[in-house]
Formats: structure tokens, C-alpha cells, sequence
């Protein structure tokens, strides 16, 4: 059995599973099922620090974001993307898609957002219906500061759309003090369980530009306010996937009872880090460190395939390359949720140190001693 380390999807626990194989009623009949449902809403609101209403969707991550983008936009909406990495740029595929237009603001993508820098774009450029941006992106590991950005959009009237399907859970995030209108998460990222879900939570603002549209929401099964009255009218928009649920509440359930979450994640993840660059290898990012990813280099010389290959093959362990203009030149370990253990991530990097010195690349160290002895340092 390979051990899967990506960013995503991650290891999924024994009781999650369980939970997905139980027994299961018409979740469009069975009015225990809608009580069910709210609850599980309302226990995604509670850790994710809002009062907004939050509302599951049947479909991966990416279709919660879908969603946003199809209730909010209409033709000929300007939509500001906050572009510093590949699913920050690809936000203006959605926008188009629904006849809205698309204005870039691109940073590095070595680096996270430029809080200071977009105060003084915006300052001469703020006539946007909403603003999409992501919370971590994935391809490269960086984390954006929400809680700074999101309020500095806010003061223009700017709506907020953020993708936090990569931070959700392995990153702190009080969605309501950061003035989030929509946010977007997955069910296979730090929550961990398996992919199928997607988890948003919308504002009343968000709610009012939906409602005040002057063109109908060119979606069905991307429509946000077709949601927005179930409990009340007992009434889903599609069959919910109620074994899916299931297993959702019970990842859920973990994570309420993990009071070290974010601690474990922030520590293990500047263990990582730091085993990486003092073993001779160089990170991807110059700043804006995710606690959930970690994207390394690869080095001049060797091939990322082989890298996957071998430590797939041999060695049992799935990490994962990138996409777009990281093609090729970077691997990911994803040290998220269930991942975020210091025994697989220990074996992972002794792995990796193998089949770097396989393919000739002189380490100072095995990056699993380096890794262990920041943990122990950061204890004392």
C-alpha cells in the first residue's frame, strides 16, 4: 500500500471510513437527515469562526469556487484576481466563463501578496463588483495574509471570495473577523477525508448581490441561492451524497477534538523547512510559508519524475510534482491534516534522502535527522 503524502488528497482516518459505510436513509426525504445536515454546517461555522451560514455542495473543492464566481458574476463585471500562483490566475477562467472581465493584479510567485503594495493599487483602482484570491496555493506552497487583505478590499465595497481549500483547517482562519463574503473549501485537503465535497460559508452581502442581480445565475448546480432555503423548505437542489456527509462529519469530529491542530501543523512545518535548506536542498518560496505544503527545488541535473518514481516504486511513498510554470522543477510534500504526523513525515524525508543520494545528489545530512532534531530543539 503506498503512503500517500501529497498536498492533497491526504490519508484518510479508520473512522472516517466507517462513517462513510454506514447504513444510510433518502437524505431528500428523511427530515432527520435535514437536522443532520444543519448541524454539520453549523459545526464547519464553529471552527471556522463565522455566523454565516455555511452549506456542503456534492462536488470537489474546486466546485465550491465555481460556485461563487457563477451566483456573483454578471456579464461585464470587473473582477479583481489576486494572481501570485497558478489557482490565483486560474480564478479569471470562472470569471469569464460567466461573461464577467477578468483585471489581473499579479505578484511574484515566490512570494505572498504584497499587503502594502495592492493598498496603493487600489487606492487609484477599486471599481470591482468582488475580488478572488487565494487563502494557500498549492502549486507553490504560498500562504496569503486573509486577515489583512480581505478587510483592505472591504473598505473599497469590494466583495471577497477566497479559496482556502488548501489552508482550511491546517491554517488558523476567523473568516468573520477577516471579512470573507464567500469562502471555499475541500473535503480531501487538511480536513481529510476523501475528495467529493465542497464547504463554503456566505455573507449577507454576498446573499444581497446575488439576489439583486439583473440577470439570472447562468448555473443550476453552481447556484449558491439555490441552497440558501433548504432547512426551511426541507428541500435539497440534488440528492445529497449522505455516505460522503457521513464520513465529512466524522473527519469534522477529529478536528474538534485536535486542540494542538494548527500548532502540530506550524511546527511540523517549520521542521520541514528548515530540514530541507540546512540538507543542501533550496525551498520554492522566498516568504509567505504555508504550514500545510512544503515545495522544494529540484536540483539541477536530476530529473522530478525520477525523484516521484523511485520513491513511489520503491520506497512506497506518493509525494507529488507541480503544473503550470512550476512543471517539472519543484516536488511537494503535503504535511496537512492526517499527513501532519511526525512519524510519516520522518519516513517521507529518509526516503527522499535515499533516492537523492541514488541520483547523486550530495545532502549534508539525512533530512529525517535534521527533521527530528528541530523538533526536539523547538521543544526545549
Amino acid at each position: 500500500m503506498v503512503k500517500l503524502m501529497t498536498p492533497g488528497p491526504t490519508q484518510v482516518r479508520d473512522n472516517v471510513r466507517y462513517a462513510r459505510s454506514i447504513e444510510t436513509t433518502n437524505p431528500d426525504l428523511d427530515l432527520e437527515f435535514y437536522d443532520y445536515y444543519k448541524d454539520t454546517c453549523m459545526l464547519i461555522g464553529k471552527l471556522l469562526q463565522t455566523d454565516n451560514p455555511v452549506y456542503i455542495m456534492s462536488g470537489e473543492g474546486i466546485l465550491g469556487l465555481e460556485s461563487a464566481c457563477a451566483s456573483l458574476t454578471e456579464p461585464g463585471d470587473k473582477v479583481l484576481v489576486l494572481d501570485n500562483g497558478v489557482f490565483g490566475k486560474g480564478f479569471a477562467d470562472f470569471i469569464t466563463i460567466y461573461g464577467g472581465i477578468p483585471v489581473y493584479y499579479t505578484d511574484s510567485y515566490t512570494d505572498e501578496i504584497d499587503v502594502a503594495r495592492l493598498a496603493k493599487f487600489l487606492k487609484f483602482n477599486h471599481n470591482y463588483k468582488y475580488a478572488t484570491l487565494v487563502h494557500c496555493d498549492t502549486p507553490s506552497g504560498v500562504l496569503n495574509n486573509v486577515s489583512e487583505i480581505c478587510p483592505l478590499l472591504h473598505q473599497y465595497g469590494i466583495l471577497t471570495v477566497v479559496d482556502s481549500v488548501s489552508a482550511m483547517f491546517g491554517e488558523p482562519l476567523n473568516v468573520d473577523r477577516c471579512n470573507i463574503d464567500i469562502v471555499c473549501g475541500g473535503s480531501q485537503k487538511a480536513l481529510s477525508a476523501p475528495p467529493g465535497l465542497s464547504m463554503i460559508a456566505v455573507s449577507n452581502s454576498a446573499f444581497e448581490a446575488m439576489r439583486n442581480r439583473q440577470t439570472p445565475i447562468a448555473s443550476y448546480y453552481a447556484n449558491i441561492l439555490n441552497l440558501k432555503d433548504y432547512y426551511q423548505n426541507k428541500w435539497f437542489p440534488y440528492s445529497m451524497p449522505i455516505s460522503d456527509i457521513y464520513g465529512l462529519r466524522a473527519a469534522l469530529d477529529n478536528v474538534s477534538l485536535d486542540l494542538d491542530i494548527y500548532l502540530r501543523h506550524k511546527r511540523i512545518a517549520n521542521a520541514v523547512r528548515n530540514a530541507i535548506t540546512v540538507g543542501g536542498l533550496q525551498l520554492y518560496l522566498k516568504s509567505g510559508f504555508s504550514n500545510t505544503v512544503t515545495v522544494i527545488q529540484v536540483p539541477s541535473g536530476i530529473n522530478c519524475k525520477d525523484i516521484l518514481t523511485i520513491l513511489k516504486e520503491k520506497y512506497q511513498i506518493m509525494i507529488a510534482g507541480s503544473f503550470d510554470v512550476m512543471a517539472d522543477k519543484v516536488i511537494r510534500i503535503g504535511h496537512m491534516g492526517e499527513n501532519c504526523n511526525i512519524d510519516d513525515v520522518a519516513l517521507t524525508l529518509n526516503a527522499l534522502t535515499e533516492v537523492l543520494r541514488q541520483l547523486n545528489f550530495p545532502l549534508t545530512n539525512n533530512l529525517k535527522d535534521i527533521f527530528l532534531y528541530n523538533l526536539n530543539e523547538s521543544h526545549d
